[in-house]
């Protein structure tokens, strides 16, 4: 990615979001597409070192459509301009939570982790419940240095803590939350060098896994809504 085509074709399709062009540029698709699953493959092999649960896992398999829904949008621009992936034990589903990047130009790149989604209630009911019952083990995933020096626990939240817990209970404000995710925004110029942006990957994903180790422990047992 030293010549930044990952980010010389999203650049592109943002200032050309249209059907036209974006059919007419295949090839350039296709280069940075390629380009993208080789990062997303390298990155599982340095990962996996340390979290084999998601060795067996293929690039093609975790990554996202440029496509975007826009029937209930203002916004009718029919792509999105960046490259998605989600890394986990189970592929690109949202439970069991994993290792998220989105490269997208303008500064707009970041690495995340957690449950970014409110819309499994069961999920989230049983990450409030084991939050309620393991408050301790949650404060020291949250309060080590490297959590503190790095990120800040973000998501979907309620004004107050939810009928039938504690008010008092010592983690109160997190039992408000709906999904509880992490970010870590990345600058066009790191990624734009494969081996900085890789290198900081790795660290960045090392030091969230026990806050995903936390979240994948309380959601043990959850099974996805059948479509």
């Amino acid at each position: 990615m030293t010549d930044n085509t990952i980010l010389r074709y999203l650049t592109e399709l943002n200032d050309n979001n249209d059907r036209q062009w974006y059919h007419s540029h295949k090839e350039e698709f296709q280069k940075a597409k390629t380009e993208f699953e080789g990062l997303i493959q390298e990155l599982i092999y340095r990962i996996g070192k340390t979290d084999s649960s998601i060795l067996h896992q293929n690039p093609r398999d975790l990554t996202f459509k440029l496509v975007r829904d826009t029937r209930f949008s203002h916004d009718k621009s029919p792509y999105n301009p960046a490259f998605r992936a989600h890394i986990s034990s189970k592929g690109k589903l949202p439970i069991p939570v994993g290792y998220y990047i989105m490269i997208k130009p303008g500064g707009q790149s970041f690495l995340g982790g957690g449950l970014f989604t409110d819309m499994f209630k069961d999920a989230t009911a049983m990450i409030r419940d084991h939050i309620l019952t393991h408050p301790g083990q949650w404060e020291q995933v949250i309060q080590s240095p490297d959590f503190k020096e790095t990120f800040t626990v973000r998501g979907m939240a309620l004004k107050n803590v939810p009928r039938g817990y504690d008010r008092e209970h010592p983690m109160a404000e997190y039992l408000k939350f709906k999904s509880w995710y992490l970010e870590y925004p990345v600058s066009d110029s790191i990624v734009g060098d494969t081996e900085q942006f890789l290198q900081l990957a790795v660290d960045i994903f090392l030091k969230m896994k026990p806050f995903n180790d936390y979240l994948n422990q309380a959601l043990a047992g959850f099974k996805m809504p059948e479509r």
